[in-house]
C-alpha cells in the first residue's frame, strides 16, 4: 500500500484567474477547432463538446440539434443497422457522429456491420468504465488494425501512464474521467477515481506528448466547469447530465405536484442494465444512480448558455479563440466557488 500526497484538484477546486484582455467583445471568440487525429489522418472542424454516449443524450436527434453548432454527439451502444435506417438524415450529420461500442464479441460485429453499411462515418467510440485491462488495450489495437481509417475513441482512463498505454494501442482520442458524473457511482460502489481536472491535466500532457488528443469525459455542471476542462488542456469536453431533460432525448416526460420531469440514468445503473441486458449479472454491481431531472425543453437553449459562458471565461483571460484557452489560463485554488444564498 502506498499513498500519494500531490494534490489533485476537481473543477469545483479552482477558478481561472482574470487577466487584461484586447477583446472588445464575446462574440469576437473563435470556439471553432480544427484536429488532425494521428492514426487515421482524418481532419475535423467545430465547436469540441460532445454529447455523452448515454440514453437520452446519444441520440439521433439529440446530435442533429448538436450538429447545427458541428458539435459531435456519441451516440449510445443500441443504434444498429435498423435504428440507423429508419434516420433519413443521417448523412447531413454523419461528420459530427460517432459508434459506440463495448468490448465483447457481438459489439465488434455490431460494428462491423454497422460499417458496412454505413462506411462514411469517421467515428468509432470503444468505451468501458475500466479501461485498465489489458484486454480492452487488445481490443483497441484490433478495432485499430480492421478500421485503420477510422478516428477510434478510447477510455475511460485517469493517469498519464494508460493516456499513453491506449494511444500507443491505437486510440487517437482518449476518453479521460473515472467517476465525476452526475449519476455514476463509481466512487461511491468502488472507491476508485481521480479529481477531474488533474486527471485532464495530466492526461492531456501524456497525449499531446505522442500526438493524440483527449477528451474530458464527466464532472462538469456549469459552463464554467466545460471551459475549466479546456483550459486545463483538454482537447473535446463531453457532457451527458448538462444535455439530459431535453426534447430531443426522448425520455418520458413525468409529471408531479405541477412540474414536469424526466428520468435520468447513468449507463451502469440497474436501471440501464435492465433495459439493455435483462438485469446486472449476479457478479455485479449497479455503478450508477437514477434520477429525475427537471424537464427543460428544447436543447438549443441549453446549447447557447454553454457557448455563451465559454466566450466569457475567454475573453475573462484574454484568449482569443479556445484554442488559445489553455495557454492564457492560470487557475487558483479556492474553497468556494460562488455565493449559495438563493441556490437552496
Amino acid at each position: 500500500m502506498r499513498i500519494e500526497e500531490d494534490l489533485k484538484l476537481d473543477y469545483s477546486d479552482v477558478l481561472f484567474r482574470p487577466k487584461r484582455s484586447t477583446l472588445s467583445s464575446r462574440k469576437d471568440v473563435d470556439l471553432k477547432r480544427t484536429y488532425k487525429f494521428k492514426y487515421s489522418k482524418n481532419e475535423w472542424s467545430g465547436i469540441p463538446i460532445m454529447a455523452a454516449n448515454m440514453d437520452g443524450v446519444g441520440e439521433l436527434s439529440v446530435a442533429e440539434s448538436l450538429s447545427k453548432f458541428e458539435m459531435i454527439t456519441c451516440l449510445t451502444k443500441q443504434h444498429d443497422v435498423n435504428k440507423l435506417k429508419k434516420y433519413k438524415k443521417l448523412k447531413s450529420i454523419y461528420k459530427n457522429l460517432a459508434l459506440s461500442i463495448g468490448i465483447k464479441k457481438e459489439d465488434f460485429e455490431r460494428l462491423d456491420k454497422v460499417l458496412k453499411e454505413f462506411s462514411f462515418i469517421k467515428f468509432i467510440c470503444v468505451d468501458v468504465a475500466n479501461g485498465y485491462s489489458e484486454h480492452f488495450s487488445a481490443f483497441i489495437k484490433s478495432v485499430r488494425d480492421k478500421y485503420p481509417t477510422k478516428t477510434i475513441i478510447a477510455g475511460n482512463v485517469v493517469t498519464a501512464d494508460m493516456a499513453q498505454e491506449l494511444v500507443l494501442s491505437g486510440a487517437d482520442i482518449v476518453k479521460v474521467g473515472i467517476g465525476p458524473g452526475s449519476v455514476c457511482t463509481t466512487r461511491i460502489q468502488t472507491g476508485v477515481g481521480y479529481p477531474q481536472l488533474s486527471a485532464v491535466i495530466e492526461c492531456a500532457d501524456a497525449a499531446h506528448g505522442l500526438g493524440a488528443h483527449i477528451i474530458a469525459d464527466g464532472g462538469c455542471t456549469c459552463p464554467g466547469d466545460v471551459a475549466k476542462g479546456f483550459g486545463g488542456g483538454a482537447d473535446f469536453v463531453m457532457l451527458g447530465g448538462m444535455f439530459a431533460g431535453h426534447d430531443e432525448g426522448g425520455g418520458k416526460i413525468l409529471k408531479s405536484n405541477g412540474s414536469k420531469f424526466v428520468e435520468f440514468y447513468g449507463s451502469s445503473s440497474e436501471t440501464a442494465n435492465k433495459k439493455h441486458y435483462g438485469g446486472l449479472s449476479s457478479y455485479r454491481s449497479s455503478e450508477g444512480r437514477s434520477v429525475r431531472i427537471k424537464y427543460r425543453g428544447k436543447i438549443n437553449d441549453t446549447i447557447l448558455n454553454i457557448l455563451g459562458g465559454v466566450r466569457s471565461s475567454c475573453t475573462y483571460v484574454g484568449a482569443p479563440s479556445l484554442k488559445q484557452l489553455s495557454k492564457c489560463t492560470t487557475f487558483v485554488r479556492v474553497s468556494n466557488q460562488f455565493n449559495e444564498t438563493f441556490t437552496k
